[in-house]
């Protein structure tokens, strides 16, 4: 992200309620991020398919594996960053948090979340809802910081004129 300086140390772990937490998406986490976003595809698409083509409906496993090294790679290269939300252990993703350059006019950073449809109205949920633009606010140096899905929808989003 061009807007992050050189110096600035991307959060490695955060905290969201006393159970869970997030970290920065890695490949190896395929196994466990691939039956989680199946599992919500069909609401996923609604909230990303027009903007992403994501998840698309043929996704397989290795092709999401390939899709989270890519995270991996650009959050290596300060140039986006997927955190996957986890129980404790690590054993369940339970969702993710995307912080990206801003690609339309009027913010230096896009965030957009999701969780598992079976956390949908959870305590978990209202947790991450409540964390993220207070973590963001927090820890992240941008000034300016839109939340797509929050504060606009995507298709008021898709309507901005780009960067």
């Amino acid at each position: 992200m061009t807007s992050l300086p050189d110096t600035f140390v991307h959060p490695l772990r955060v905290a969201v309620g006393a159970e869970h937490h997030l970290r920065p998406i890695r490949a190896a986490d395929a196994e466990l991020d691939f039956p989680a976003v199946m599992g919500s595809r069909e609401r996923l698409w609604t909230i990303y398919g027009q903007a992403w083509g994501w998840p698309p409906a043929t996704m397989t496993l290795e092709q999401d594996r390939e899709d989270l090294q890519h995270h991996e790679d650009e959050i290596a290269a300060h140039l986006s960053f997927n955190y996957a939300l986890f129980d404790e252990a690590e054993s369940e993703l339970i969702g993710c948090v995307y912080l990206d350059p801003a690609e339309k006019a009027g913010a230096e950073a896009e965030v957009s979340w999701w969780v598992r449809e079976e956390y949908l109205g959870s305590t978990l949920e209202a947790e991450l809802d409540a964390l993220v633009p207070r973590w963001i606010a927090a820890d992240w140096p941008w000034q300016s910081v839109r939340y797509v899905g929050r504060d606009l929808s995507w298709s008021q989003w898709l309507a901005l004129p780009d960067r």
